[in-house]
Order: C-alpha cells, then sequence, then structure tokens
C-alpha cells in the first residue's frame, strides 16, 4: 500500500503519522504479548513458574553474611568484614599510621 505523500497538507501529513506512530505502538504490544504467552507455556511444560525462571534462586545457595573482622577503634559499633569496598574509618585509620593487624577484632 503506497501512499503519495506529496499531496498531503500539513494536517493530514500530523494524521497519518499518529496513526502510524499508534499502530506501530499496537504491534508492539501484540508481539509482546504472544512472546509472553510462548514463555510461559515453555515454563510450564518444564515444571516452572515465572518467578523460578526469572528470580535467578532455583538450586542457588544463599550466603551468609560475613563476619566482621574489623574494628573502628574511635567508635566499635563500625565494624567491616574485609569484603568489599574499604570504609571510610579504615581508610583514615590506615593514613593515620594504624597497621591493619591493629583494627583486627
Amino acid at each position: 500500500m503506497a501512499v503519495d505523500i506529496s499531496k498531503l497538507t500539513q494536517q493530514q501529513l500530523d494524521d497519518l503519522i499518529q496513526r502510524a506512530e499508534s499502530r506501530k505502538h499496537e504491534l508492539a504490544r501484540e508481539k509482546l504479548a504472544k512472546m509472553r504467552d510462548q514463555i510461559l507455556a515453555l515454563a510450564q511444560t518444564e515444571g516452572f513458574t515465572l518467578e523460578e525462571v526469572f528470580s535467578g534462586k532455583v538450586g542457588r545457595k544463599s550466603r551468609r553474611p560475613a563476619t566482621p573482622k574489623y574494628r573502628n577503634p574511635a567508635d566499635h559499633s563500625q565494624k567491616w568484614s574485609g569484603r568489599g569496598k574499604r570504609p571510610h574509618w579504615f581508610s583514615a585509620a590506615l593514613k593515620a599510621g594504624k597497621k591493619e593487624q591493629e583494627l583486627l577484632i
């Protein structure tokens, strides 16, 4: 279906563009709904729920929080396990001349 747009007015072009964009979004929604149905059917065929498929928790063990290894000498409520980014108090203590062994719990 070819439309000769050279003879359309500004209003007609705007209307055509709006209808085309609307149809484009409608087609995308239909395609997405069809894909959802296919994914759901496949998951059910294999004996899974969508929550199991997309949560990523099936067969994974949860990790316990790491036990603290270091303590802030200025504030004993601040602790760090040694994992992840260093806390500011740990870096400041090292800059002040403390050694890591001195900060161990």
